[in-house]
């Protein structure tokens, strides 16, 4: 049976993050052929409205407001009850971002709905759609199908391709008013740390370092050769307990899931926490001088040596294969 699916675009810094696109392309596995309904929350954000529809979105909802223009669970949840009330749909597809991790249980909550979170394949579509899930830290994965009620998913980053974009495709864009009001948290300013390059989640490349770095200065070839290559730096949880670097870089069970298409593990020894942010990886590349170290365990390729030696050499060739192509 055909369904209305809405997804929820997350904006961020003026732009619609990738997975928007990748939760669209979601939604119209659940749908079977149903409408898709994109939300868009904050303020100012009305003119990326025509982006998700691009990327397979049949219309748009806004809602703006001045107190939506920085994230809150508040705020943002008062805005897509407000949608869910108008649109009725029967699925909702998140992002499963640090923002969708935070509002989607508190959304299915309110609807009284169960939640299959952190979805890296959808098989089938409609009603005979199955989701499949990575549990146990990613050593095992369970299908889960919904027999009824609504389909309230959020999908992983990078594991679900969006559509192709069509500029030619052409929705509707309207807007609600929504009154935001009694916010127990007010965001008054957001201060970043000052950062340059590709986002991590969103990296093609990622080039992580552990413990074996030894040093913040450690991780400068790590940098040279994710700006080379037009990745992004990570590291496991041990290098940023030992201040080698910040730990928004932090990539495990209890920092940032990536899927990139090439991750190159330096000096990590491949805890089971680390593992469960980075073993879903299209290519993984260890680089470690012990040859029992548990990441060769998940690696498609592996290099027992000194990374202080391994990096400087990937480097130099890396730079021959661009000067030469």
């Amino acid at each position: 049976m055909a369904k209305k699916v809405l997804v929820l675009g997350e904006v961020r810094d003026g732009a619609l993050r990738n997975v928007s696109y990748e939760a669209i392309a979601a939604a119209k596995k659940i749908a079977d052929g149903g409408e898709i309904v994109g939300a868009l929350i904050g303020d100012g954000i009305s003119q990326l409205a025509n982006s998700l529809i691009a990327y397979g979105a049949d219309r748009v909802v806004t809602v703006e407001h001045p107190h939506l223009k920085s994230y809150t669970s508040d705020g943002f949840s008062q805005a897509l009850l407000a949608v869910l009330d108008q649109e009725n749909p029967q699925a909702i597809v998140f992002g499963h971002t640090s923002l969708g991790k935070d509002l989607s249980p508190k959304i299915a909550s309110r609807l009284q709905s169960g939640l299959i979170s952190d979805v890296t394949e959808i098989e089938g579509s409609g009603d005979s759609a199955l989701f499949i899930r990575p549990i146990y830290s990613g050593k095992a994965f369970e299908k889960v199908k919904i027999k009824d009620g609504v389909v309230f998913v959020t999908i992983r980053p990078n594991n679900i391709a969006p559509l192709e974009k069509d500029e030619s495709r052409s929705g509707d864009v309207s807007s609600i008013t929504v009154d935001i009001q009694n916010l127990r948290t007010i965001i008054k300013e957001v201060v970043r740390k000052a950062s340059t390059g590709v986002d991590l989640s969103e990296a093609k490349v990622v080039v992580a370092g552990g413990r074996g770095v030894k040093s913040e200065e450690g991780f400068e070839p790590l940098r040279e050769l994710a700006n080379l290559l037009g990745g992004a730096v990570g590291a496991s949880r041990g290098a940023c307990d030992a201040e080698y670097c910040d730990y928004s870089l932090q990539i495990g069970q209890t920092g940032k899931v990536v899927t990139p298409d090439l991750y190159i593990a330096a000096g990590i020894s491949g805890a089971i926490q680390h593992l469960a942010g980075m073993s879903n990886s299209k290519v993984i590349v260890a680089i470690n001088k012990d040859p029992e170290a548990n990441i060769f365990k998940v690696a498609d390729y592996g290099i027992v040596g000194d990374l202080f030696e391994v990096i400087p050499m990937l480097i130099e060739e890396f730079k021959a294969l661009k000067v030469n192509s």
